[in-house]
């Protein structure tokens, strides 16, 4: 008997339901019994790789069409129905539509979704939050929203531009924040279909951004509609390299790393408050990889945007000659040169509990909480009362200002 049919056979002896089972391919690294027997069901045509493949109770998969799954960790009644998905996490009640392609670095936390043909890489979804169908929304954090009718979401047709022309990806958008986002009491965020987002952007709570509209600006006013009117055509000298802008996309990628720092917090002393069996303590394994795993992924491509500012600077100098802003060019030269010390803050900075006391405050009344919801994340945290909400807003705000304060205070060319 092959590895294959050995392992069918067990979980179908241990009660999972798998329709075609000769059509399903199980990895020979895959440990069964990361696999529950309780109410999973795998349609014809799946294939299941990784020895960290975690798939809880109520798991559905390949419901409109083929899955893969490699090295995800699934939470309870998470439905995949048809698509590829390596190294990412769902958590409960999340799901998926056909012709997905979900990647590395991504995060689906409780109940977010999205609709078919979309393609996630280093994106972190927060509860609730809705994507529609033929997205490609990468290198994103989403936040908003408090419940299933009232999410942040993502029209259909909608891009994030990641990848620039010069060659770099030192662009993850913020939309909404960790610090209040975890709260699961802001207003949602609406970006209007067949539109786009440039990124690296910071986009406010409450914010709507207008259907068709390719947005490249910072918006940090709660509430706003935002619209974008076609741009003018032309053709104009352009040259790959350039950067006629360095300041913004720094303390944009610092922000969000920041932000990734309070949410990699979140995990190792909130989250750990809800385990309540051993699938759901590797649940949580799978989550702090994963956000470890952004954290170095962002690390990366800014130190590589750094290092092509030599090369920028000297291009700007021979095209700009007498009119070259002074500015610009030490802000490029500072930038590499101070890559190095910033590069060691940021890792000092990654493993900082923030203000211990304040935590520590916050996270009793979390316990107590959960006592009365039966460690039910969601109305645990939804139950808390503002003041402590805020509390707990303080105590993570604390660990992004003091990452932006600890960056900044390198660079005297960015202040």
């Amino acid at each position: 008997m092959t590895a294959t049919k050995s392992k069918l056979k067990n979980l179908l002896n241990k009660g999972v339901t798998i329709y075609a089972p000769e059509s399903v391919h199980i990895g020979d690294e895959v440990d069964v019994d990361r696999i529950s027997e309780q109410g999973v069901v795998i349609y014809p045509g799946c294939r299941i790789y990784g020895n960290n493949t975690l798939i809880m109770n109520g798991v559905e998969l390949g419901k409109e069409g083929p899955v893969t799954v490699d090295n995800c960790q699934l939470g309870p009644g998470v439905q995949l129905k048809g698509g590829y998905f390596k190294s990412s996490v769902f958590l409960e009640k999340s799901s998926a539509g056909s012709a997905a392609q979900v990647r590395e670095g991504t995060i689906f936390e409780e109940q977010a979704s999205i609709a078919h043909t979309v393609g996630l890489k280093q994106t972190i979804l927060f509860p609730f939050v809705t994507l529609g169908s033929l997205i490609n929304f990468c290198d994103c954090l989403m936040a908003g929203g408090t419940s299933r009718k009232d999410h942040s979401e993502v029209g259909s047709s909608y891009i994030h531009f990641n990848f620039t022309p010069n060659h770099d990806k030192a662009t993850p958008s913020l939309l909404g924040d960790v610090p209040m986002g975890v709260m699961m009491d802001q207003p949602p965020i609406f970006l209007g279909g067949q539109g786009g987002l440039v990124g690296p952007c910071r986009i406010a709570f409450g914010t709507t951004i207008a259907a068709g509209s390719i947005y490249r600006k910072d918006e940090l006013r709660p509430g706003r509609l935002l619209m974008e009117t076609v741009g003018r055509g032309g053709s104009v000298p352009y040259v790959t390299g350039f950067y006629r802008v360095v300041k913004r996309t720094f303390v944009n990628n610092i922000n969000y790393i920041g932000n990734l720092f309070a949410l990699r917090q979140w995990y190792l002393h909130v989250r750990p408050l809800f385990i309540s069996s051993k699938f759901s303590q590797q649940l949580l394994d799978g989550l702090i990889f994963n956000i470890n795993a952004a954290i170095t992924e962002r690390i990366a491509r800014l130190e590589a945007f750094c290092e092509k500012l030599p090369s920028s600077a000297e291009m700007y100098r021979k095209s700009m000659h007498d009119n070259s802003d002074s500015k610009l060019l030490t802000q490029k030269e500072e930038l590499f040169q101070r890559w190095a010390d910033v590069k060691d803050v940021l890792k000092q900075r990654m493993d900082d509990n923030g203000d211990i006391a304040v935590r520590d405050s916050f996270l009793e009344t979390v316990q107590k909480k959960a006592k009365s919801t039966e460690k039910d994340y969601i109305k645990t945290i939804q139950s808390l009362e503002p003041e402590m909400k805020g509390q707990g807003t303080s105590w993570l705000q604390g660990i992004v200002d003091q990452t932006m304060d600890q960056v900044m205070a390198l660079l005297l060319s960015l202040r």
